[in-house]
């Protein structure tokens, strides 16, 4: 266990599903496979949600992470600042919305200081988190400006190993077409090969059309024609990344999922999100593409619905722990 990363395992959003599903990989004994774990957040949620899932496991408070001996039990970094009695579940909240902040924070910190190699939370509440005061779009901007990067960055979907990156994203379907430009193009592809590398490999990736049937060669519009294809021959002859297409969206995934591609850049939100959850929902998880560490979070959100009744399945929780953990090591990799 000695050689198995160091990763942050945020509890999420107090008023959801987050602490069970961290509780139950613990009582399961789950991360002992991929990392030594750190829970961060308060003590009293994380020892909630084993309650919930009604199992115990051993674990203790630390201050600093010089603290941890994974041989005794879970290290928790206790953030005290949720009282469960105090804890509005199945609701949005400012109070459970800073706390969603504050082990954001720890986390981000953390990873700055060189103590943990990245970190998987459990799910966050955005309008939780903006009632706290969150000014940023969501938190993969917010972990952006606290890196300070320049580079490309956005959530990346991920279902098995397969990858989707968006050249448009959280925009009205009218407002598409007069986005796909070179620029978020490139972008896109630039993403899905940092991300696509920081699995440690070079990634395979395929280009979606916006049109039906790829356009007809500007028969049936003209984004194909003007923007996609130039700019993916233009990535290609300036990178040598394996880039290609476009592809008609209808058919792209049958390949892709098939293994044909490692990484699939969609024109917009739902043409790759439909395709992945349609296949495999419980599957799917979110990557913190472009970021400096390894970050991941399960596909679904707070599921206020099935809180405190430890229903929540944990499939995407433990693929995004696996996957940070495959991020860490090889990025661990790249630097021997």
């Amino acid at each position: 266990m000695s050689e198995l990363p160091i990763l942050g395992v945020l509890l999420g959003n107090s008023a959801g599903v987050g602490p069970e599903l961290v509780a139950k990989l613990a009582v399961s004994n789950y991360y002992a496979d991929y990392c030594r774990p750190v829970i961060i957040g308060d003590l009293r949620m994380f020892e909630h949600g084993l309650k919930v899932v009604g199992g115990d496991v051993p674990h203790y408070v630390i201050s600093d992470l010089s603290e941890c001996d994974w041989e005794r039990g879970y290290p928790v970094l206790d953030l005290k600042d949720q009282d469960p009695e105090q804890v509005v579940y199945g609701e949005a909240n400012a109070y459970c919305g800073a706390s969603d902040l504050q082990q954001l924070d720890t986390a981000i910190e953390l990873c700055k200081a060189g103590k943990i190699e990245g970190f998987v939370f459990g799910p966050f509440h955005k309008g939780a988190m903006k009632m706290a005061g969150l000014h940023d779009e969501s938190e993969h901007t917010y972990l952006a400006h606290a890196f300070n990067l320049t580079t490309p960055f956005c959530e990346v979907n991920m279902m098995d190993d397969l990858m989707t990156v968006r050249t448009t994203s959280h925009i009205p379907i009218s407002d598409v077409s007069a986005n796909i430009t070179e620029e978020n193009l490139r972008e896109a592809i630039e993403l899905g090969e940092i991300t696509g590398e920081s699995f440690g490999h070079k990634p395979r990736i395929a280009v979606a059309a916006l049109n039906p049937h790829c356009g007809e060669f500007g028969l049936c519009g003209r984004e194909e024609v003007d923007v996609i294809k130039p700019t993916i021959e233009k990535v290609v002859k300036e990178t040598g990344w394996n880039v290609s297409g476009p592809y008609s969206a209808d058919t792209l995934f049958i390949s892709a999922l098939a293994g044909d591609f490692d990484v699939v850049v969609t024109m917009y939100h739902d043409q790759g999100q439909i395709a992945l959850k349609l296949v495999g929902f419980q599957r799917c998880i979110t990557v913190a593409g472009g970021q400096p560490y390894p970050i991941a979070t399960c596909a679904h959100g707070t599921a206020f619905d099935k809180v405190g009744k430890a229903t929540a399945t944990t499939d995407s929780f433990e693929r995004a722990v696996k996957a940070v953990s495959r991020m860490a090591i090889a990025k661990r990799a790249k630097k021997a």
